[in-house]
C-alpha cells in the first residue's frame, strides 16, 4: 500500500472517527499509537482493534522516560493524582488531567514520520470541546504548529485536524454514518473495567451522545440522571 498521510489514533471516541472519516475519503494512512503509562491504556487496545478492521498498518511508540516527566503533573499518569470530575474540570485553564505538552509530542513523532517517508499529511483528532478543553486542542495550536512545520525548506508538513471546530455530537452522527462501533473505543481516564462516567471525558462523551439522541454502547459504572432520563435507563 502506498500510504498518503499519518494519523495518531489513541482509540478514543475523537481519533476513532477521523480514521475511519479519513479512509473513507480515500486516504491510506498509517496510525502510530503512544504508550506514555497512562492509566487508561485499554484505549490502545481498541486503537488496534479499529486499524486491524480497517486494514490499517500502525506503529506503536513506547515513551518510557516521557512517563517519568508526566508523572510529576498529570493524574493520568500519576495514580496518586485523584482524576478530576467535570465539575473540577470546568473553568480551570489547565486541570490535572492534562498531560504537559503531550499533543505536541506526539504530533512531533507523527511528523517525523512523514517526513522520513514523504508523506506530506498528518491527521490530528481535536475537536471543539463542549465544557472544557485543553490549550493543545485548539484552532489556534494547529494553525501555530503548521506555521513552524512549513519552514520545513525541503519536505514541509502540513497537520490536518477536520473535526477541530465540531462539536463531540457531530463526530458521533458521522461516525454512526461510517458505520463504527463506539463499544470499541475508550475515553474515560479512570481506566477501570467501565468507564467510570464522572470524569470529565466521561462527561463529554456521554453529552455528545445526548446530543446527538443515540445511547452510548460503553459501559458505563455510573450513569448521570440525565441520560438516564433522555434514554429510558
Amino acid at each position: 500500500m502506498n500510504s498518503t498521510a499519518i494519523i495518531s489514533v489513541s482509540g478514543g471516541l475523537d481519533s476513532t472517527t477521523l480514521l475511519h472519516y479519513i479512509v473513507g475519503q480515500g486516504e491510506k494512512p498509517i496510525a502510530v499509537m503512544f504508550d506514555y503509562g497512562q492509566r487508561h491504556d485499554k484505549e490502545c487496545g481498541c486503537a488496534v482493534e479499529q486499524c486491524s478492521k480497517l486494514e490499517v498498518p500502525w506503529m506503536f511508540i513506547q515513551l518510557d522516560e516521557y512517563q517519568d516527566i508526566a508523572s510529576r503533573m498529570s493524574a493520568l499518569v500519576n495514580p496518586l493524582i485523584a482524576v478530576p470530575t467535570v465539575q473540577e474540570a470546568m473553568g480551570d485553564p489547565q486541570p490535572v488531567s492534562y498531560v504537559p505538552n503531550r499533543n505536541m509530542l506526539f504530533l512531533s513523532y507523527a511528523v517525523a514520520m512523514a517526513e522520513s517517508l514523504g508523506i506530506r499529511n498528518v491527521y490530528y483528532g481535536a475537536q471543539k470541546h463542549d465544557t472544557y478543553g485543553y490549550w493543545d486542542t485548539t484552532p489556534e495550536f494547529v494553525a501555530a504548529l503548521n506555521g513552524v512545520y512549513r519552514l520545513n525548506r525541503k519536505n514541509p508538513i502540513q497537520i490536518l485536524a477536520p473535526f477541530v471546530n465540531k462539536s463531540k455530537a457531530d463526530e458521533i452522527l458521522l461516525g454512526i454514518e461510517l458505520g463504527i462501533d463506539y463499544a470499541n473505543t475508550w475515553s474515560c481516564y479512570q481506566g477501570g473495567d467501565k468507564a467510570c462516567g464522572v470524569c470529565a471525558t466521561c462527561a463529554e462523551r456521554l453529552k455528545g451522545f445526548m446530543d446527538a439522541g443515540i445511547p452510548d454502547p460503553l459501559e458505563y459504572a455510573f450513569l448521570p440522571s440525565g441520560y438516564k432520563q433522555r434514554f429510558g435507563v
